[in-house]
């Protein structure tokens, strides 16, 4: 197997290209990654696609199988790019690797490794078993990226965890009993909603639940079916029946996590709420003891939208792989709430790895060094 020093510029502009094409299902391929395959042939007039593929939605079929049908015959001898390893195992279906070998193709190129024991290398293994030529590592930090969740998962069995915060010129988030305040303007606000349709769950602490009675779905237009799961850490039960998320609970889920006893949860269950049963530490809801929970859910990526006792909740038990940090143009002023930090005082052991200008806004985006 070579490595990616055996790419060339054709073999990154493909794959650039699949790993813009594998974002389409983030989010909606359950337990599986959302991955993608095109399968390029050149006869002479230069390389075209003949055939792609992206995990479907709920899993199956794999971006593979969905890519060598629709190329057929005209894969033989085309070169395949994959972002993540070909699976290896035996499951309801054949494993992709075999499938791949079978339709004749000269080269695999591909992103990442998978990380699953099941395959970890035994997918190119059956590949150059069958004198398929295979590159990996190209392009393999962008599309690690786009597989975070999967690959958070398959190495520390919990979700990638993307905190979102909106702060204000002054580095306020809020200001108490004031509800909803809009810190910043309308393309900045869509971007989030955009990360909401991305994400398996989004979270938020009962505090911000009572304060802003927020809906936490995505309202952009044609991705409303992408709303992720609601999920409400709420030790006592304080979520009223009448709030936003429980009255929209039957249209996409809401699951509270707490402490309290199922009796106390009675109400809300009539009303189509789920409930996950946490354990205590300090006092609080016991944060990385519940994210292996919602990882055997088949929960991969969340999104923290609190405010800032669950910014620092998750910040302190280091469960924070991702910052998505939108800072407004206006201020709120000295009684506001203080943001836990700023765009130009960064959290020590994250670096920033995007920065962008939506209208009056500015974001970052940081990863955690590891």
């Amino acid at each position: 197997m070579a490595d990616d020093s055996k790419a060339g510029d054709v073999d990154r502009r493909f794959m650039a290209a699949a790993i813009r094409f594998s974002l389409r299902h983030s989010g909606l391929t359950g337990s599986n990654p959302s991955v993608a395959t095109l399968i390029v042939r050149d006869d002479g007039a230069g390389p075209h696609i003949v055939g792609r593929g992206i995990t479907a939605r709920g899993g199956r079929p794999h971006a593979e199988a969905e890519a060598l049908g629709e190329a057929g015959e005209r894969a033989r001898g085309a070169t395949a790019y994959v972002t993540l390893e070909p699976c290896a195992h035996h499951g309801r279906t054949p494993p992709c690797a075999e499938a791949l070998a079978r339709s004749g193709i000269r080269r695999l190129v591909a992103a990442t490794m998978d990380p699953d024991h099941r395959v970890m290398g035994k997918g190119f293994a059956i590949l150059e078993a069958a004198g398929v030529e295979t590159v990996s590592g190209v392009l393999s930090r962008q599309s690690e990226h786009a597989l975070a969740g999967y690959l958070m998962q398959r190495t520390r069995s919990r979700p990638h965890v993307t905190l979102k915060l909106a702060i204000s010129a002054d580095a306020k988030i809020g200001r108490r009993g004031a509800g909803q305040i809009a810190i910043t303007a309308d393309i900045a606000r869509r971007q989030s909603h955009l990360l909401r349709s991305e994400s398996d769950a989004i979270l938020i602490g009962i505090g911000t639940a009572l304060e802003d009675d927020p809906e936490l779905t995505c309202r952009l237009p044609g991705l409303e079916e992408r709303s992720p799961m609601r999920i409400v850490l709420d030790d006592e039960i304080r979520l009223a029946r009448t709030s936003r998320l429980v009255r929209s609970s039957r249209q996409v889920p809401l699951l509270v996590a707490t402490t309290a006893d199922r009796a106390a949860q009675k109400t809300l269950r009539e009303d189509g709420v789920e409930f996950i049963a946490c354990a205590q530490h300090n006092g609080r809801i016991a944060l990385p003891e519940l994210l292996d929970d919602l990882s055997a859910r088949g929960i991969a990526t969340l999104l923290v939208e609190g405010g800032g006792a669950i910014a620092a909740a998750f910040l302190r038990d280091d469960l924070v792989d991702r910052i998505a940090l939108f800072t407004g143009s206006g201020s709120i002023g000295a009684e506001g709430i203080d943001a836990p930090f700023t765009a130009s005082s960064p959290l020590h052991g994250f670096r920033c790895v995007r920065s962008a200008r939506y209208g009056p806004d500015d974001f970052i985006e940081l990863e955690r060094q590891r």
